[in-house]
């Protein structure tokens, strides 16, 4: 049997090619912003659809940062052919 490690992707470079590092960075800096917005805002009444509830903040905090983190990301550019 042919080892196939070479042709193959490993499961980190799989990751890193979907999500950079920049972007899981985002993603855990806009989570912990998203927890310390819920500790220190909050809602007192608690009918706050996102500040009342710690998973909620966290979650829209994440995707936040996976947005802003994901803006940066170097994206391939399109190869442009010339007319035949």
């Amino acid at each position: 049997m042919e080892n196939n490690s070479k042709t193959e992707k490993s499961l980190k470079q799989k990751i890193f090619s979907f999500l950079p590092p920049l972007t899981i960075a985002g993603i855990i800096l806009g989570a912990v912003g998203g927890y310390i917005y819920y500790a220190q805002v909050g809602c007192v009444s608690g009918t706050c659809a996102i500040t009342s509830n710690p998973y909620m903040s966290i979650l829209w905090g994440g995707m936040i940062g996976y947005l802003l983190g994901d803006m940066f990301r170097k994206k391939p550019k399109p190869e442009i052919k010339s007319g035949e």
